[in-house]
């Protein structure tokens, strides 16, 4: 079965650091600059022990919505397969959701948002 990249996750967090992409994807992702607009962003304290282990941080970047249109978030949009989602979800804590919002380069990507 061939792998097919054809999903956009947007990362402006740890999900950028090569650490992560190699013990999550098991490769490190190509990806391009963006940003999301409406949102800001604040720190959330990590305790899972795996997702410190991957992210050397104990502190991670969480976005909310914000009422400031102007408000935005910069970060990378990477090109991932379905298998590679999921392992995102699961790499993700559950101070975390996952949403589809449309960046500032008009494209329509994945992004984890908080819960």
């Amino acid at each position: 079965m061939e792998d097919t990249r054809d999903i956009l996750l947007f990362s402006y967090g740890t999900l950028q650091l090569e650490s992560v992409q190699r013990s999550s994807f098991g490769r490190r992702l190509e990806g391009e600059s963006d940003a999301m607009t409406g949102y800001t962003q604040t720190l959330v304290e990590i305790t899972d022990p795996d997702v410190l282990a991957a992210s050397g941080e104990r502190f991670h970047p969480i976005v909310s919505p914000s009422d400031d249109p102007s408000d935005a978030v910069a970060g990378t949009v990477f090109r991932i397969s379905a298998e590679e989602l999921a392992a995102a979800d699961r790499y993700e804590v559950a101070d975390y959701r996952r949403v589809q919002v449309r960046l500032a380069s008009g494209r329509d990507a994945w992004v984890y948002v908080k819960a």
